[in-house]
C-alpha cells in the first residue's frame, strides 16, 4: 500500500481518530489516528473533512519529547 500523502482530506482515510481527553466542549483540540502502513495522520476537529497531516512515528515520537520537556511551552 503506498504512504498516504499530507493534504489528502482526513475523512476519507479508514481511520479510527482519537482525540485527549483535555479536550474542551469548544472544538479546540487535535485528532490523530494511526495509519494501515504505519503512518500517523493528525487533523484539526473543527474541520473532519479537511487535510490530514501524516508523519511517521519517528516524528511524532520526537515531537512528543519536545512537547514533554517543554520545548513549545513559550507558543501557549
Amino acid at each position: 500500500m503506498p504512504p498516504v500523502q499530507n493534504g489528502v482530506r482526513a475523512s476519507s482515510l479508514d481511520a479510527r481518530w482519537t482525540k485527549s481527553r483535555h479536550s474542551n466542549a469548544e472544538g479546540n483540540c487535535v485528532e490523530v489516528a494511526a495509519l494501515t502502513g504505519g503512518g500517523i495522520a493528525l487533523r484539526n476537529s473543527r474541520d473532519p473533512d479537511g487535510p490530514a497531516l501524516v508523519y511517521t512515528p519517528a516524528e511524532v515520537a520526537a515531537f512528543l519529547a519536545g512537547a514533554k520537556e517543554g520545548e513549545f511551552d513559550h507558543l501557549l
